[in-house]
Order: structure tokens, then C-alpha cells, then sequence
């Protein structure tokens, strides 16, 4: 199967939303590192005959950290479903750029962020090490996709939310 990695939109489209923001608005507080830190539910429609598994790879082009994109999660093995809930391990979580396996939400350091949430349906299910990168995750996938998604959500810094979330992670972590 040709890779279509570099130009997923040369794929069939998933019909990915999600029932807390709408494609190219804010992702609400409770979904980032300032809330609860933990991932927005997701539905999932037309996928396509042959799916086997899924991928999903959560992006920030806008990051200030590296003069690359910043990678806050990635997941494969998902199982065929239409549905992710919130708060969920929907599959085998890899290591992403805060070098943590498992969901990082927005946190900009500075203005409004675009966070990429890309869906990936694949022809098979992924025989990959668990501390991959997204790297490692788009190589083994390049040849394996059947149809692609993805929903944008934003996310501004706010220097009080971040500063409040600040002292509440500290606490939980010096317990």
C-alpha cells in the first residue's frame, strides 16, 4: 500500500468530533494542563471496511519550546469504535515530547495555540515497542492507512489558570 503519510487528505475522511468543541474553537479548561489534564472524548464515524486498528497523534505546530511540532500524545492499537471517552486509555500509549506516556493537554507558553488531533484507520494492527516516539509511530503507520481525520482545537495561556495549576500539580506531587 503506498504511504500517504506526507498527504493524509489523499485518503478516505473519517468523521471524527467531539462532543466538548467544535473543529477550530477552544478546547475547554478541563482538557488541558491548566484543568484536569486529561483527554477530551471523541466520536468517531466512517470508518472504513479493513480497519483494524487506529491511531491517534495529538500535535502543537505553534510550539515555542523547538522550532518543530511539539507532540502531546500518540496512541495506537485503538479499537475499532466510534467512541473515545474522556479521561480514557483507548490504546498503547508512546512517549511523547514532555518524555511521558500518556496524555499532555494544551499548555502554551505564551498566546493561542492550534492543537492538532489527527486519526489515523489502519489496515493493521500495530506491532510497535511502547517506548516509541511519534517518529517511530509514523514510519511503521505510513504503509498501513486506510483513512484519516483530523479536529483543531485552540487553547490560549492565561497566566492565572496556569499559575493555579502550578500550585495544585506541586501539591499532588509533594505528597
Amino acid at each position: 500500500m503506498k504511504s500517504f503519510l506526507l498527504n493524509p487528505y489523499q485518503l478516505n475522511t473519517l468523521n471524527v468530533s467531539s462532543p466538548v468543541f467544535n473543529h477550530r474553537n477552544y478546547i475547554p479548561k478541563k482538557y488541558t494542563y491548566d484543568g484536569d489534564d486529561i483527554n477530551p472524548p471523541f466520536i468517531i464515524k466512517n470508518i472504513p471496511k479493513g480497519t483494524k486498528s487506529m491511531a491517534l497523534i495529538l500535535d502543537d505546530p505553534n510550539s515555542l519550546v523547538k522550532s518543530w511540532v511539539w507532540n502531546h500524545w500518540l496512541v495506537w492499537n485503538i479499537k475499532i469504535d466510534n467512541v473515545i471517552n474522556e479521561n480514557s486509555v483507548p490504546g498503547t500509549v508512546g512517549i511523547n515530547d514532555f518524555k511521558i506516556k500518556s496524555y499532555r493537554g494544551p499548555c502554551p507558553l505564551s498566546g493561542t495555540h492550534f492543537y492538532h488531533f489527527k486519526f489515523y484507520a489502519l489496515d493493521s494492527v500495530i506491532d510497535l515497542n511502547v517506548n516509541s516516539t511519534k517518529q517511530i509511530l509514523e514510519k511503521k503507520i505510513s504503509n498501513h492507512l486506510l483513512a484519516f481525520s483530523e479536529i483543531v482545537g485552540l487553547y490560549k495561556y492565561d497566566r492565572q489558570s496556569r499559575d493555579l495549576a502550578f500550585q495544585r500539580k506541586s501539591l499532588v506531587y509533594s505528597d
